[in-house]
């Protein structure tokens, strides 16, 4: 059997492998995207796709993995992740990572925990490999490669992005409420926080394209009072979000007074929570 550099084609008596990897000199790494909310390190595949890391903020710390194929399965098939030593470091032994599944039409994900064994074997110079069937003839098989060369600087800045990740999504500040001290426009010490975070969150991600601000009151004092006091509430909140860059035309606000109360106004308690800005964030679906 022979390995070529980038696209090669080797022949046993069993089955024909395509290899498909990056030669030395074509190994591009780069970080696609590197903001608090989102990392994204990509590597082009010569003849075959590109592989990408994500990790976008949250609690969680997730990473994804992702082998963005030029042409996608076309059945499902089975796939064997392999450590493999380049062609420069031989004897140095192979290792398996996962077995994973490709699904029809998309392209192969690979989970987190294998995802970071990846990252760690191409910072020890090893090249995570793919094993499969062709799906179009599955006497064919298919390695595809990622070569660990040109890896090590952009791997440190793709590190760097994940320790300035937001501990919070955006699924975590899509519907957020605000609450108001007793009779005036003071946000309570909790939804201060909530604001800011809702705040900075926007202040990076460009894709937000539509703020939705319902402001509400609890019934004391008179109704048309109330109503000005809801219009006051929710333009002050728009302030915030225009100093975060939002166009003005993608936020809209409305005040709404007394109606539609969450709980009765019989108590103390009750009427604070009567008393409320609610946040709805959209951007389009991925």
């Amino acid at each position: 059997m022979t390995f070529g550099i980038g696209l090669s084609l080797a022949t046993t008596a069993q089955a024909e492998l395509r290899h498909y990897v990056a030669s030395l000199e074509q190994s591009s790494w780069r970080l696609s995207d590197n903001t608090p909310i989102i990392c994204r390190l990509e590597h082009e595949i010569p003849a075959y796709g590109k592989a990408v890391f994500t990790s976008r903020a949250g609690k969680d710390h997730d990473l994804n993995f992702s082998l963005d194929m030029w042409v996608k399965p076309d059945e499902v098939t089975s796939a064997k992740l392999m450590s493999m030593a380049p062609a420069w470091r031989p004897g140095v032994v192979s290792r398996p990572i996962t077995e994973l599944t490709y699904q029809k039409y998309f392209s192969g994900e690979v989970p987190k925990k294998a995802a970071w064994s990846m990252l760690n074997e191409l910072e020890r110079g090893m090249q995570p490999t793919f094993y499969y069937a062709d799906w179009y003839n599955r006497s064919s098989k298919v390695a595809v490669g990622l070569s660990s060369a040109n890896f090590g600087r952009r791997y440190a800045e793709f590190k760097s992005c994940l320790a300035n990740l937001l501990p919070y999504s955006f699924d975590d500040i899509a519907f957020t409420v605000l609450t108001y001290e007793f009779g005036g426009s003071e946000l309570t010490r909790y939804s201060k926080a909530q604001i800011a975070k809702v705040q900075e969150y926007l202040s990076y991600d460009p894709e937000v394209e539509l703020v939705l601000i319902d402001a509400y009151t609890d019934s004391f004092g008179g109704r048309s009072v109330n109503k000005k006091v809801s219009e006051k509430r929710a333009n002050s909140v728009k302030q915030l979000f225009l100093s975060a860059g939002i166009p003005d035309e993608r936020i809209h606000t409305l005040g709404h007074g007394e109606r539609r109360h969450v709980a009765s106004n019989d108590t103390i308690d009750e009427r604070a929570r009567n008393r409320r800005v609610v946040i709805r964030l959209s951007k389009p679906l991925d």
